[in-house]
């Protein structure tokens, strides 16, 4: 199984990547072992979705990183606001319903 992830940054951004291990991979953005996050930590997982093969989680990923992908991501499947508390992550989290 492949995962499509969603990370919560310190700048409010929302990191989208994919990966065969969600747990490794959240290890390896907190420890600066990717360039993109590591400005930004620690990343806080907000959500994640399961799909059948690199392929696919390849492909889904590109999406949510798309201008329509990240607005659907925004508008119907995570409340960036609810996660935003002074400006910085917050604890809590949620999915849209």
């Amino acid at each position: 199984m492949w995962f499509v992830y969603f990370l919560l940054l310190t700048n409010n951004e929302i990191y989208v990547g994919s990966s065969n291990n969600v747990a490794r991979r959240l290890i390896e953005h907190n420890n600066k072992l990717v360039v993109s996050t590591a400005k930004f930590l620690p990343a806080k997982l907000l959500s994640y979705i399961c799909v059948p093969t690199k392929s696919k989680a390849i492909q889904l990923e590109k999406y949510f990183k798309s201008g329509s992908g990240k607005s659907i991501l925004k508008k119907r499947i995570i409340d960036v606001n609810f996660f935003v508390k002074d400006g910085l992550p917050s604890e809590a989290y949620a999915v849209k319903a």
